[in-house]
């Protein structure tokens, strides 16, 4: 069985704004398959090492929840009027960033004929005049009813600037 008891830990004090420290201790006893075949194991840490892994621990909880996005590009890297990647798949409710790259003005436009039945297309689609007209500029949007959605470029739908993206 695993034993981690804490130490000494200076804490500072909201009267007077001065240093105060406490001795504080407590001991956790954890039942790993490891411990009961082999003998005692004693760990011996302090607040501070577990207030390093709490850190750590909601940092990547952080992290993963901004990961939950992907990134298209209006205009590829080589001048071509088109959406980078232009059919992809995403989770239900993820986020989709799409980024003026080249070749704009750009929009993005849902096709009210291609997209699951019951989704307001003016919820999820840029007006047709408004564009996004420097590199950089992103527009964002989440969906959330499972189905396929056709989308364009309404400058260059003419020239193929079309997608898809399928919502599982």
């Amino acid at each position: 069985m695993a034993s981690v008891t804490s130490a000494t830990v200076a804490i500072p004090s909201f009267t007077g704004l001065k240093a105060a420290t406490i001795k504080s201790s407590a001991t956790v006893r954890i039942q790993t398959a490891a411990a009961v075949a082999s003998p005692k194991l004693s760990v011996k840490s302090s607040l501070k090492d577990f207030g390093v892994v709490a850190v750590a621990a909601a940092a990547s909880f952080a992290l993963a929840g901004n990961a939950m996005a992907i990134e298209i590009l209006l205009g590829g890297g080589d001048g071509s009027l088109a959406f980078v990647p232009n059919e992809f798949s995403i989770a239900k409710g993820e986020k989709i960033v799409f980024k003026n790259n080249a070749g704009f003005p750009h929009n993005v436009v849902f096709d009210e004929d291609e997209i699951p039945s019951g989704v307001d297309v003016t919820k999820i689609s840029m007006d047709d005049q408004d564009l996004l007209n420097s590199a950089g500029e992103t527009y964002e949007v989440a969906l959330t009813e499972p189905g396929t959605y056709s989308f364009y470029c309404s400058p260059h739908q003419g020239a193929g600037m079309v997608g898809k993206v399928t919502v599982n």
